[in-house]
């Protein structure tokens, strides 16, 4: 504290010499001048006295036959005339105060969190319907509105917060992930239909009346499990049918034949060791570079991309940086046998986890690979059980009877 009050009135750094120094701060002590930091080298002492007790010195040093040196000037009577003469400085101080105080007024950024089922475009669309955009003022924002709007734009959005952080609005939502009432009337009576030929070699139904069983043998579009239950008389005849939505795991077991190719020669790129940089400056939407001519005939391009520690505080998109372009050549090469054949396997070891990943059973395979034309092929045969059943609209039979309803 007593520190922060001589720096308040300012203090200075002297030194004293002369024919009695130690008079000298006995007369300062007696006259209630303070001094403090008091050193000694040689005949002179050093000491801090107060800008006030400065001025007070004059008697002491006649009496004394002493003489004083300002050695250094501390303390905000000092640094205020400094500043004052620094006149651009003060004025960008000032400025940057004014604006910082002026942008902490607006919305400069807009973060979005928690969708997965609507795209961000999406949602940009719908805020600009909304008049909710970059540089609108906070005031004019009411967020249970906001939040009223969002759940009424998009019916999937099930809880819904914004709130603003700074200069920041941040909108976090929540999606249902179950489906709709108009989905689940488009999915309320579906059959299972087979994708490919193959034997069917188990069959698990939940939901649906079996069309097949295990063993027999299945055309793309074959009915597995029917939608529509039939409801019988008590004289065994059809009444009606009851529409359920069809559900099972049903394994076929198929042959799946898949061709990779390679193209004999490929295209590598070569730097040449020449790059040119050119400088950027970006503010919300909107980028400024100095015209100049293509920097290269063939050239890639690495950006980098800084922000101002405040702009970023206060959530301001203003960025620079620059871009990097850097010359290559394309060269052509030509495979050799054996990396096409070590390209070609890793694209089939791609396509075998994909599979298994699909819950398809791979039981035998034959692969081959051979030259066609201009290009590397590889050609397989593979003896799978692959999970069947596509789900298709039910068609309702004729019966002559009305639909029974659950």
């Amino acid at each position: 504290m007593i520190g922060i009050l001589r720096y308040l009135r300012g203090y200075l750094r002297i030194k004293v010499w002369g024919f009695s120094p130690e008079r000298f701060m006995n007369l300062c002590s007696n006259k209630e001048i303070l001094l403090w930091d008091i050193a000694r080298d040689g005949d002179a002492y050093y000491m801090n006295i107060s800008l006030r007790g400065f001025y007070r010195l004059r008697s002491i040093v006649k009496k004394t036959g002493t003489r004083v040196a300002i050695l250094q000037r501390y303390g905000l009577p000092f640094f205020i005339p400094t500043l004052v003469a620094r006149k651009v400085f003060l004025a960008g101080f000032v400025l940057a105060v004014a604006f910082w105080l002026w942008s902490s007024h607006y919305i400069w950024d807009i973060e979005l969190a928690g969708n997965y089922q609507i795209t961000q475009d999406a949602f940009d669309d719908f805020l600009e319907q909304e008049n909710i955009t970059v540089g609108l003022k906070k005031s004019e924002l009411d967020i249970e509105e906001l939040e009223k709007e969002i759940r009424r734009a998009f019916p999937q959005v099930t809880w819904t917060c914004a709130m603003l952080s700074g200069t920041r609005l941040r909108i976090e939502i929540k999606e249902n992930d179950v489906p709709m009432p108009e989905e689940q009337a488009q999915q309320g009576c579906t059959d299972l239909v087979a994708e490919f030929e193959g034997t069917v070699v188990s069959m698990i139904v939940r939901s649906g009346v079996p069309q097949v069983a295990i063993g027999d043998t299945v055309e793309p579009g074959t009915i597995l499990v029917a939608g529509m239950v039939p409801i019988y008389n008590d004289d065994k005849t059809v009444k009606g049918y009851l529409p359920v939505t069809s559900d099972a795991d049903i394994m076929v077991e198929h042959i799946r034949t898949e061709e990779f190719t390679l193209p004999f020669e490929y295209v590598k790129k070569e730097y040449t060791g020449r790059t040119e940089v050119r400088h950027f400056l970006r503010g919300w939407e909107k980028e400024w570079r100095l015209p100049q001519e293509r920097p290269f005939l063939v050239y890639d391009s690495v950006i980098r991309e800084n922000r101002p520690l405040l702009f970023e505080k206060l959530s301001i998109p203003v960025y620079w940086g620059d871009y990097t372009y850097r010359e290559y050549l394309d060269v052509e090469y030509r495979y050799s046998p054996e990396e096409a054949q070590e390209l070609l396997n890793e694209k089939l070891n791609t396509f075998l986890t994909s599979l298994e990943e699909k819950g398809v059973q791979i039981l035998e395979k034959d692969v081959r690979i051979d030259t066609s034309g201009e290009e590397w092929l590889m050609y397989g045969e593979f003896l799978v059980q692959e999970p069947a059943g596509r789900s298709v609209s039910a068609e309702i039979p004729d019966t002559g009877e009305n639909e029974v309803n659950e």
